[in-house]
């Protein structure tokens, strides 16, 4: 399968985000979902009048969960993977842990998550855990996590994509 070289997770709302993740999560799903399943999931939830009333009296202001669904859909197909659509950002910890990379002055070029990755093999989550920087129990978790969005991206993507600003 060809990915595409924008990043269509950025044009996906929050809310939208959250309800594409939790249906990719489900673990009783076997085929991979879908945007059109992911519709028909929201739809079969809504009140069958709200459909109605919505498609007649568009009240919001704002794009429903819906209308975007929709948009989405139509530019992209009823087969476009649920899971492209869905942001990713590293946990809190991991956000500390590349923020601390990408602040060393020592650096020449912006660090990718192979970057990060090797930082990690190389104790900066025990540095960060000493620093006070991070709690004790924060970093077992960070190889693991590297990995996995290693695992989806590559090693060469730009870690600072995935900065978690709250």
């Amino acid at each position: 399968m060809i990915q595409n070289p924008i990043d269509i997770s950025s044009r996906v709302s929050p809310n939208l985000s959250a309800l594409l993740r939790s249906r990719v999560e489900n673990r009783d799903c076997e085929q991979p979902v879908t945007l059109s399943a992911v519709r028909r999931f929201l739809a079969d939830l809504l009140p069958a009048d709200f459909n109605e009333t919505e498609r007649l009296h568009h009240f919001d202001i704002s794009e429903s969960l819906l209308d975007e669904l929709n948009a989405l859909i139509e530019e992209f197909g009823d087969d476009a993977l649920a899971v492209d659509f869905v942001q990713v950002s590293a946990s809190e910890a991991l956000s500390r842990a590349i923020e601390s990379v990408v602040d060393d002055d020592n650096r020449e070029t912006p660090p990718t998550l192979g970057a990060i990755r090797d930082a990690l093999l190389a104790g900066l989550g025990v540095r960060l855990v000493g620093n006070g920087v991070l709690e004790d129990d924060e970093d077992d978790t960070l190889l693991a996590e590297t990995d996995a969005l290693i695992g989806h991206f590559g090693a060469d993507a730009p870690a600072e994509d995935f900065l978690r600003y709250e």
